[in-house]
Formats: C-alpha cells, sequence, structure tokens
C-alpha cells in the first residue's frame, strides 16, 4: 500500500501530512457507519484509495455519461488537481466498494496548485475576499446502484465537519447538467434550468462570474420545463446560489453552473443535522 505524498498544509503553522485538516469520520478506531444506509464515509490515506475513487469517476463519467477522458491510467480519471486533493470516499458496507466520492480543494491547497478546477472554466476574480475560507469540491459522482439519499447526505455530512472544524465556511465547485438530460438534446435542457434559476437562485451581484467558454444559450430553446439534476437539486435545498451562466465543457459533455454554498446560509435544519 502507497501512502500518498504529503501535499496538504494545515491552516495552523504546524507541519502536518495530507489528511491532518480532518481526522478520520470515525467513532472508536471504526469507520463512521450511517444508519440504515448501509455505507461507511472515510477519508482517503492512501494511493489506492485515491484510485479507488479514480476508478468510480471513470465509470460514471466516461463509461456511463460518455465523457472524452484521455486517462493515465486505463480505467481512471486522473487530472492535475487530484494531487493537491482531500478525497473523501463512501464505501458500500458488504462489500467494501467505493460508491461514492467527493474532491475537497484547500485554500492553501488551491494556492500550491495556482487554481482552482473551477478557474479554468469562470473567471472568479469577484471571490477573492472569499478565499481565504473557501474550498472547491469537485468530482462528485455516486454509483448508478446506490443514487439514493442516504450517500449523498453520508458525504454532506463529512464536508460540513470538515469544514466547521477547520474554520472554512464557504463551498464552490461546477455543477454538471448533461447535454443530453430529461430527453432533451442541444443543450436546451441546460439552457432551460439556467433560465429558470437565475431568477430565483442567483448569488448577489458582487459574487457573480462570468464563463471562460459560454454555452450559448440565447441561441437555445430555453423554454423547456425540466428539473435541475439531483445534485443542484440538492445543492439549492441547502442554501447554495449560482454565481453565472453556464460554461461548456466539451470533454465531458456538460453545460457547468457556477455555484456557491456558505454555512450561514444553510436552513436551520440542515444545520442541526450536520453540524449539530
Amino acid at each position: 500500500m502507497s501512502d500518498l505524498p504529503n501535499p496538504t498544509r494545515p491552516l495552523s503553522p504546524v507541519s502536518l501530512p495530507r489528511g491532518s485538516l480532518h481526522r478520520p469520520y470515525r467513532s472508536n478506531g471504526v469507520a463512521h457507519s450511517v444508519p440504515g444506509g448501509g455505507v461507511e464515509v472515510v477519508w482517503a490515506r492512501h494511493l489506492d484509495e485515491v484510485r479507488q475513487a479514480q476508478r468510480l469517476r471513470y465509470e460514471v463519467f466516461a463509461t456511463e455519461m460518455g465523457a472524452r477522458l484521455k486517462p493515465t491510467i486505463k480505467g481512471h480519471d486522473i487530472d492535475i488537481f487530484d494531487d493537491f486533493c482531500e478525497h473523501l470516499l463512501v464505501r458500500d458496507l458488504g462489500t467494501g466498494q467505493v460508491v461514492g466520492t467527493y474532491r475537497v480543494l484547500t485554500p492553501e491547497q488551491a494556492r500550491r496548485a495556482g487554481c482552482t478546477y473551477s478557474d479554468t472554466e469562470f473567471d472568479l476574480t469577484r471571490l477573492s475576499e472569499l478565499r481565504p475560507r473557501m474550498v472547491e469540491l469537485g468530482r462528485s459522482c455516486v454509483h448508478a446502484q446506490h443514487r439514493h439519499g442516504g450517500v449523498i447526505m453520508a458525504l454532506w455530512g463529512a464536508l460540513a465537519d470538515f469544514m466547521a472544524r477547520n474554520q472554512l465556511d464557504t463551498m464552490v465547485g461546477c455543477a454538471s447538467i448533461p447535454m443530453q438530460h430529461n430527453g432533451a438534446a442541444c443543450g436546451n435542457a441546460a439552457a432551460s434550468i439556467w433560465h429558470k434559476l437565475r431568477e430565483t437562485h442567483m448569488a448577489p451581484m458582487e459574487y457573480q462570474v462570468h464563463p471562460r467558454l459560454p454555452l450559448p444559450v440565447e441561441r437555445l430553446d430555453a423554454s423547456l420545463d425540466v428539473e435541475p439534476p439531483a445534485l443542484i437539486k440538492g445543492y439549492l435545498r441547502l442554501g447554495a446560489r449560482v454565481l453565472g451562466a453556464p460554461a461548456w465543457d466539451p470533454d465531458f459533455n456538460t453545460a457547468d453552473l457556477p455555484m456557491l454554498m456558505r454555512l450561514v446560509d444553510l436552513p436551520v435544519r440542515y444545520r442541526k443535522h450536520f453540524l449539530g
């Protein structure tokens, strides 16, 4: 089992290895299990655990959704940000298989990497004042046979715990809408979802951003009655805001919405559930 490199720098003056920003989401030395969910939540500590997340990502993004990836290791979704991120895993208690994952890029690691993944899709200049306490969430995916609330709630619970303990208060990321969504082709679904959300869930002007490769929403049919993907609906229930118009990601063939979520905006019921 290969230990991960140690790019993670702590938020305190003490130099600590990868994983030091979070204690394991565990109780009495046992990985935290989610009641009734049949899953456990852990943070990757070794390279082989990260590889499990990358294999799941490839299965979901490339095999299932048709993303055009160029893996450096066959059957794995890997990019330059992975080595800088903390990787959150959800395992099936019965099989030990990784069935859900997020990666988390902390402010210090974003400085080391030179930017966040979201910076490659959007001009995030207006978020400068938030960056010292802002993490980026990315590469969220869940195995097709485990797409129920238990896995997502397990991931969010561990993320909220991570944020609170490390005195971080803002999350940002790209939330994807497949270009084929609910039977609508050619980005019409994404344009329709954007048209609705800009009326109801836009962030304040001082935080709004611009895509580097905009989806041409003005040339698409934005009148379709389609629901956002489940993950985006979940973010909105947690108080997230849309930061601007969608970017087009040609490799993943998705429209990506820039989204921001702050712990202060968590509705009371979720605050109690995640933070006690």
